[in-house]
């Protein structure tokens, strides 16, 4: 009878063990499904990183988000922020649109069209010579110009979901040596709160966190920069 007794509590014991190990795992589990839904909400508002904003050299337009990129960088000018805008020259296929007969205007056209029409002087415009891919080559084609030029502080206009990976590159590539202030469109259409609710946000939020890793691990993916008749070019995005 003594020996069944403690066989039970015994059994018992270990019952209440496996139970409270099952309980602590629950728990766990439970707030990491939370921190994981409140990392998913909250990725949005994350990526959004902007400086405040303070007098510079040169304002830049980055290539992608049209009108609104413009739009903002006249608005940041009229402001009395920078004497001069620069603009991206996004890399397209003219000579392949050339053969078919197909007229070809770059995205730098269109902004200096919407600068312009903003009121802001063309002779305060200057496009980039060199066409760019992706917002790395923008990066550093921005700091060759800054030094070619003179310049030591800069602004640069994009979307409110791309400037943490802007600062993010800017910090790798070039530095504390050129000041840089990253300044989001204001009017741009991103939903940083509820950014799932549509493919334009949602695409926006997985390509930017999938960049952020790649600036992270050193750049290892890098921009397609030769274009052939089998790889045409296609328009530069950031």
């Amino acid at each position: 009878m003594q020996s069944a007794a403690i066989s039970g509590e015994k059994s018992g014991a270990k019952a209440g063990r496996v139970t409270r190990r099952f309980v602590v795992l629950l728990l766990v589990a439970l707030l990491l499904i939370s921190l994981a839904c409140l990392a998913f909400r909250r990725a949005g508002r994350w990526l959004v990183r902007e400086d405040l904003l303070a007098p510079a050299d040169v304002i830049l337009v980055l290539s992608g988000g049209m009108p609104q990129r413009a739009q903002e960088a006249a608005a940041v000018f009229h402001r009395g922020y920078a004497p001069e805008i620069w603009v991206s020259r996004t890399q397209g296929a003219p000579a392949e649109l050339r053969a078919m007969g197909i007229p070809f205007t770059g995205e730098e056209e269109y902004d200096r069209e919407i600068l312009t029409h903003l009121g802001v002087p063309e002779s305060a415009i200057h496009i980039f010579p060199d066409p760019i891919i992706d917002t790395e080559q923008e990066i550093e084609e921005a700091a060759r110009e800054m030094r070619r030029a003179g310049k030591t502080s800069l602004i640069i206009v994009t979307s409110p979901e791309h400037t943490r990976r802007v600062r993010a590159l800017w910090n790798k590539l070039v530095g504390a040596n050129l000041k840089l202030y990253v300044h989001a469109a204001a009017n741009d259409p991103f939903d940083a709160d509820h950014w799932w609710r549509n493919t334009r946000d949602a695409y926006a939020v997985v390509r930017e966190v999938l960049a952020l890793f790649n600036v992270w691990a050193g750049l290892p993916v890098r921009p397609l920069s030769n274009c052939s008749e089998n790889s045409p070019c296609g328009a530069g995005h950031s």
